[in-house]
């Protein structure tokens, strides 16, 4: 049945972007004035680029193109054979912060405005302040065995240090990665305890965290140029602060600054691009995998595109 499907009912044979399917596909009837691009994993690593319409909601009409790597110029060479009056009413895309897709977002569509994705922002900023509580959990865990192989040679028994809900330093480290992740008005009665003997042992952590969270903040804003200032604030006091776990964050952020601030015009975000990209996992997944890249992108272009 799966032989007969492919071979002889499903048109697959007769497709019309049959010979190139593997390196691109496109849907120029597709395209639309709200657009995102996002990356995917296909098979066996195989990294995959795709460029979506936001107002194809995931359904039919969302795929434009497909296109095979993440190299910039090959992105711009499969887009550049849309025509250009259809790529000139882009007006807005919406991507992460990686520089390749938006030197081809600018080269393929070019009135169009370039949004880095809030969420990939806050992602950047929300790592760096889980980078210095490993750092800080690593140290414990040093101490520990430190203290650990001490009490062996004394032979004594090795009694850890806890706290008033009864965690190690390490434990305390390592339960508290979400709670760092979070608002204080979103914490329960355990968590709020937890958060308080942290900030209360590890000062700096409590200064890291606070200052994640007025970043946070600054994406409450409305008004472009109200957030853009916000942002150079933020990233002066920064250097003021001297915590270097934010040092790479805030020259992300002066470097991507003028996309960054574009969100704030219409407030769009990349959700839909991950959802698609949920979609084509969970595709994959009931596939039990891809075997056949070709006819996978085949069924794909038929159910997305």
């Amino acid at each position: 049945m799966q032989r007969h499907y492919k071979k002889k009912v499903s048109g697959f044979a007769d497709w019309n972007q049959f010979s190139h399917a593997e390196d691109y596909l496109i849907y120029p009837e597709n395209i639309g004035e709200k657009l995102s691009i996002d990356e995917l994993s296909l098979s066996k690593g195989e990294i995959y680029t795709f460029v979506t319409n936001k107002n194809g909601k995931g359904k039919k009409g969302t795929l434009v193109a497909c296109v095979k790597g993440t190299k910039s110029q090959d992105i711009i060479d499969v887009l550049s054979l849309i025509p250009l009056e259809k790529r000139k009413s882009v007006r807005e895309i919406t991507l992460d912060m990686a520089n390749n897709m938006q030197l081809a977002s600018r080269m393929a569509f070019p009135e169009a405005s370039i949004v880095t994705d809030r969420f990939h922002v806050v992602k950047l900023v929300l790592e760096a302040l889980q980078h210095l509580r490993i750092k800080y959990r690593w140290e414990e865990i040093e101490k520990e065995n430190q203290a650990i192989k001490i009490a062996r040679n004394q032979n004594v028994k090795y009694i850890p240090t806890t706290f008033e809900n009864d965690d190690t330093p390490k434990q305390l480290l390592a339960r508290s990665r979400y709670i760092i992740a979070k608002k204080e008005s979103q914490w329960t009665e355990n968590q709020k305890l937890r958060a308080k003997i942290l900030f209360e042992n590890y000062p700096l952590l409590h200064k890291a965290y606070k200052h994640t969270m007025e970043f946070r903040n600054i994406y409450e804003l409305t008004i472009r140029e109200d957030a853009k200032q916000k942002m150079l604030d933020w990233i002066s006091y920064t250097k003021l602060l001297q915590l270097t776990v934010f040092n790479t964050v805030a020259n992300s952020l002066i470097y991507h600054l003028e996309t960054i601030a574009n969100f704030f015009i219409n407030r769009n975000t990349n959700a839909n691009a991950e959802s698609f990209n949920a979609k084509i996992k969970l595709f994959r997944a009931n596939q039990r995998g891809v075997i056949d890249v070709k006819f996978f992108l085949f069924r794909m272009g038929k159910l997305f595109a």
